[in-house]
């Protein structure tokens, strides 16, 4: 195929531009700006549609990073603290931990989500009772068993923290992600669900926190009619064009969702009779299906890499599964808690692969996909 079929890139559409242009008409070009206050707000009511009270509060950032970072810092976390932290995830999920001083403490994945397992989280606390922070990202937009690991962080009194960067719009028994910590973190970089091109958002609970949040990402400037700092700050705060995208995408969140659900449905029928499962998710849960995933089975003597290089050499694009953190040499030195002898995320990344989940990729596209990966099975 002369079209190169993609992992995920973004989907654009007209509402974007105006709320650019006004920026431009305006001469509001810095951070901070009407486009930031109103993609916050309109983010506020999309959050708070699910839950009984108007409990949670966002800040528009320049990247998901940079909302986890401060979500590190207001949970207080400080050199030497331990923080248990989801093990299969990107490394942005773990960086910012570290850059507090924190030491995470991987956690094992369970099958019925590839999420952090309540069990290995209990466990991990046993071990280290002094921890009070708990990481957790929500994998390819599928949300983690919450009731199970919000009661295990209520009952050792530990601030939770979601991840949520690829999981905007997905839901736990009927409430969104992000809404179940103290604080959440949402990425808009360009191959999520609704971007900005680059960009996230913090969640807090309360305007308090999240007004001292806005604080340390403007440099931590005090009131002062000088420039005046008690505090190290950062450059954090989302540019007012750049907020602009996000609040032409957010229209069509739900749209996006929508395509991707009939992508992982149409590969989920065609693989019904293959040795392999779809990234599963629990019955009380609706992904956002940010991307679809196969699992092959360990007897099958298939290769995930075989059929990444097939995919590859015919143009389209294929990636591994996230590779442990407790994997990469990074965080050798970094302990990990499983609740099985053998590791659930080691057999995951061993047999793991995602597919094209583009939501412009064609039904004729992702048939061609779906032909090859099908090739790679017959005797």
């Amino acid at each position: 195929m002369e079209k190169r079929i993609v992992l995920s890139t973004p989907t654009m559409h007209t509402e974007e531009i105006g709320y650019i242009n006004e920026a431009f008409e305006r001469n509001w070009i810095a951070p901070l700006g009407f486009n930031c206050d109103g993609f916050e707000n309109e983010m506020n009511e999309y959050l708070n549609a699910t839950v009984s009270a108007f409990s949670f509060h966002t800040l528009a950032l320049c990247s998901g990073t940079a909302a986890l970072h401060l979500a590190v810092k207001l949970a207080g976390v400080k050199r030497g603290d331990i923080v248990l932290c989801s093990d299969m995830t990107f490394a942005a999920t773990v960086n910012p931990i570290v850059y507090e001083g924190g030491i995470p403490v991987f956690i094992d994945s369970e099958t019925d989500s590839w999420n952090m397992d309540p069990t290995a989280l209990e466990a991990a606390f046993k071990k280290y009772p002094e921890a009070k922070v708990v990481m957790l990202a929500h994998l390819y937009g599928t949300p983690a068993k919450l009731d199970e690991i919000v009661e295990v962080c209520k009952k050792h009194n530990a601030v939770l923290i979601e991840d949520a960067a690829e999981a905007l719009s997905a839901t736990y028994k009927g409430k969104r992600c992000g809404t179940f910590g103290k604080y959440g973190a949402i990425s808009f970089n360009g191959n999520k669900i609704i971007t900005t091109s680059g960009g996230g958002m913090l969640i807090c609970d309360n305007t308090s926190d999240r007004d001292r949040a806005f604080y340390f990402a403007t440099q931590a400037r005090q009131p002062a009619p000088w420039y005046q700092h008690e505090d190290i700050g950062y450059n954090y705060r989302m540019s007012n064009v750049v907020a602009g995208i996000g609040r032409g995408q957010l229209l069509h969140l739900e749209e996006h969702r929508g395509r991707k659900t009939k992508i992982y449905e149409r590969y989920q029928k065609s693989f019904a009779d293959l040795p392999l499962i779809m990234n599963p998710y629990p019955e009380c849960t609706v992904p956002n299906f940010w991307l679809s995933c196969i699992l092959i089975n360990e007897d099958s003597g298939i290769d995930p890499m075989y059929i990444m290089e097939k995919l590859s050499k015919s143009n389209v694009e294929a990636r591994p599964i996230w590779k442990p953190m407790h994997m990469q040499p990074v965080f050798a030195e970094n302990d990990f808690v499983k609740a099985c002898e053998n590791a659930v995320n080691e057999g995951i990344f061993a047999r793991g692969l995602c597919l094209p989940s583009d939501i412009k990729m064609t039904e004729e596209e992702q048939d061609y996909v779906i032909d090859i990966v099908r090739s790679c099975f017959e005797k």
